[in-house]
């Protein structure tokens, strides 16, 4: 395995973090009605499980509000069952056709609390993103070490995969710091 595959393991572990921090941040409830918020949601639906955003449409109508409409009437109660079993925090108030989820706005104290949360799940993906860094310098010692590479080229190597650590941790930063933004908003 050549430097330039050790590098581009690495980079693709290190996307696939991000990628992951993303999506976790988007199940994250703000104080604006996101369809991100319940399109996760899994629905048990003739046996199987089946994510929501495959059984109903989503819409948010305004900033506070989000309807969910089923394709099939039939299922609109096993989706309100789920929505109360996914613990977003928000009651499901269903009419016979749809099904809306009035999101409050946030207190003070739970902007804080989803912060610190926000915080973890990003140190986390910092931590994965260290992990493929020291995969990859591994395997870049192992290839000196085998002769497959020579010092100069393995330094190089690991200098290139510091690069990446680092644009990575900035993009997991950024990540961050708009979802905190977007809780502080008033």
């Amino acid at each position: 395995m050549a430097m330039d595959e050790i590098l581009l393991d690495a980079e693709e572990k290190m996307e696939s973090a991000v990628d992951y921090l993303r999506k976790e941040f988007r199940s994250i409830r703000t104080g604006r009605a996101s369809a991100g918020l319940v399109d996760h949601i899994r629905v048990e639906y003739y046996g199987s499980p089946t994510e929501l955003r495959q059984l109903a449409s989503i819409a948010t109508p305004d900033a506070s509000l989000i309807v969910i409409k089923p394709f099939d009437p039939s299922s609109l109660k096993d989706i309100e069952k789920a929505v109360y079993a996914s613990n977003i925090g928000i009651t499901p108030n269903n009419d016979g056709k749809v099904i809306r989820l009035s999101v409050p706005p946030l207190s003070t104290e739970r902007r804080q609390q989803i912060t610190v949360q926000l915080r973890k799940m990003a140190e986390a993906a910092r931590v994965s993103v260290r992990n493929a860094r020291r995969d990859a310098n591994k395997e870049a010692e192992r290839q000196e070490k085998d002769s497959e590479l020579t010092e100069d080229e393995a330094k190089k190597g690991k200098d290139d995969v510091q690069e990446l650590t680092n644009t990575y941790e900035k993009k997991i930063t950024e990540v961050l710091d708009s979802k905190i933004a977007e809780i502080q908003e008033l």
